[in-house]
């Protein structure tokens, strides 16, 4: 799957995180040509290029649009859910990502590297936890 086009168009994807930790403190994400597309703040902000808000990301892992509005969640062992519950995937420890038909869709290695499934560079996250980073890039759950 790659980077979605609406990353680097109009605003960052809200996504997920892991409940056990967080940034400390604010962290850029950035394209596969090195483009800056957004950050995440400390507090679970999500900002995009042009440093609007796009949503947030509560400490119990529930996913906040622009609105308000609940988008999603995940869950401490990695599970993403939408708004409507449905498992969408999972963030594996290691930093693999799964889709719901648990095929292997990419990685974010420990240094904030992102990797699609064909192994191709799509992007970095340094410092941003895997999981942030992990459902930014792979997973779209304002649709």
């Amino acid at each position: 799957m790659k980077l979605s086009g609406k990353i680097l168009s109009s605003a960052l994807l809200v996504a997920a995180i892991t409940c056990a930790s967080a940034t400390t403190v604010a962290q850029d994400l950035r394209s596969a040509s090195n483009s800056y597309i957004g950050r995440v703040e400390s507090d679970g902000t999500i900002r995009n290029s042009s440093n609007s808000y796009v949503g947030k990301i509560e400490s119990d892992g529930t996913i906040r649009n622009r609105s308000n509005s609940y988008v999603g969640k995940i869950e401490r062992d990695g599970t993403i859910r939408n708004r409507s519950n449905s498992y969408i995937g999972k963030i594996e420890s290691d930093g693999t990502v799964r889709n719901s038909s648990n095929s292997y869709i990419g990685k974010i290695e420990s240094d904030g590297t992102v990797r699609n499934s064909s192994n191709s560079y799509i992007g970095k996250a340094s410092g941003v936890n895997r999981r942030y980073a992990a459902v930014i890039f792979f997973y779209d759950l304002f649709n």
